[in-house]
């Protein structure tokens, strides 16, 4: 695969990348940037993400905080009057 090295990126023609796709991946993995170019002209570039993020867990908190008996309970009327507005 014929590449041309800049900096810290490798260039490869629309080509190059469609035929040895799988191997940039890898490349971009390992940390190289990859620069896909139409006619010479830079046009993209193949990067790694980076590690993926941690998926989150549910019921982390449970047992940590009550939750107390009133809480559902409706809102004094005083209060309603100043979310609505009200003085």
């Amino acid at each position: 695969m014929a590449t041309t090295s800049g900096r810290h990126a490798t260039q490869v023609n629309i080509h190059e990348a469609k035929t040895g796709l799988s191997k940039l991946v890898e490349r971009a993995e390992a940390g190289e940037e990859i620069v896909i170019a139409r006619n010479g002209t830079p046009v993209a570039k193949l990067v790694a993400l980076g590690p993926p993020r941690a998926r989150r867990r549910l019921g982390l908190l449970d047992g940590k905080f009550k939750i107390p008996d009133d809480f559902n309970r409706p809102l004094p009327a005083s209060l309603l009057r100043v979310f609505a507005g009200a003085r």
